[in-house]
């Protein structure tokens, strides 16, 4: 199936930062650029860019692939329907991110397949290094989530609720999770299964309503709550304050000046997400992983 990308859309871009690191190892992106993602179900989801600003999508599975189903799927996880128009204008008034923003054209504000998805890893991220929570949502993956053969590697679909609810919270720490992280996953895994924390009535609140919900929850604060926001329902109009790392990263993308945050911040107004992202890539671009 081909679909479509409202450009500018760079697939290898916009999956770097779906999956942050190398070492994801439910987002993958294989050396001659296909992205690949073992499902739920035991079925796996290739996607690859066939032309500018097109993209064709294979489910294969035991099961027939829906179209729509897929294609919905596709244009959430890299966000093939927005239009960054806004962010591009925004950032002419900041030369050293428009200059990152030229290199890094085509990527697009990715959302986990679910809030789910979402919620842990904002969770597992918290008050810890990028390559230390990445080494812990890896084990956890492995110790929850059935295998899934592809070619010569092995993909794993990201544990659903049920899965962390049976998992005892000692088997949760033994992968590098906190007490405090453990059990809360467990109360917010429930919360998803009960329906307390529904992402359709998520969906239709107003920002500021959907950041005051999530920080009610146990667990979740918020920097948690706002990149729940960004990854989880693709607000583009928060931004995770905060975050040391991104702290670290600004004055260096920045030629070695000061950055007021603040004052950058305003003036990308409703898309100050898209900092999120680019911060991010110009992190990896840095340390040579692009």
């Amino acid at each position: 199936m081909k679909i479509e990308a409202r450009p500018p859309f760079r697939l290898d871009l916009t999956a770097n930062v779906l999956r942050r690191l190398s070492t994801n190892v439910v987002d993958v992106l294989t050396p001659d650029g296909v992205f690949v993602r073992a499902l739920e179900d035991g079925s796996i989801l290739e996607v690859t860019s066939v032309a500018r600003n097109l993209v064709e999508a294979h489910l294969i599975g035991r099961r027939p692939a829906r179209p729509r189903a897929v294609k919905a799927l596709v244009t959430r996880m890299f966000g093939l329907d927005r239009d960054l128009t806004p962010f591009y204008r925004a950032v002419r008034a900041v030369p050293w991110l428009a200059a990152l923003a030229r290199r890094m054209r085509g990527v697009k504000p990715p959302r986990y397949p679910s809030l789910w998805e979402a919620i842990v890893n904002a969770v597992v991220f918290q008050q810890v290094s990028l390559v230390a929570a990445s080494a812990i949502l890896c084990r956890l993956i492995e110790a929850l989530a059935r295998p899934v053969a592809y070619r010569d590697a092995t993909l794993y679909p990201f544990p659903s609720p049920e899965a962390f609810l049976r998992t005892p919270i000692e088997r949760l720490r033994d992968c590098g999770l906190s007490a405090s992280k453990a059990h809360a996953l467990h109360e917010l895994g429930r919360a998803i299964l009960v329906g307390t924390l529904d992402e359709r009535v998520l969906e239709s609140l107003p920002t500021a309503e959907v950041l005051e919900r999530l920080v009610s929850l146990r667990g979740i604060g918020p920097w948690t709550a706002s990149v729940v926001a960004l990854r989880g329902l693709g607000r583009l109009d928060v931004f995770p304050l905060g975050d040391a790392g991104i702290g670290r990263t600004l004055p260096a993308l920045a030629g070695g000046r000061a950055v007021e945050l603040a004052e950058l911040l305003a003036k990308l107004g409703e898309q100050r997400g898209m900092l999120y992202y680019h911060v991010l890539l110009g992190r990896l671009e840095a340390d040579g992983i692009l």
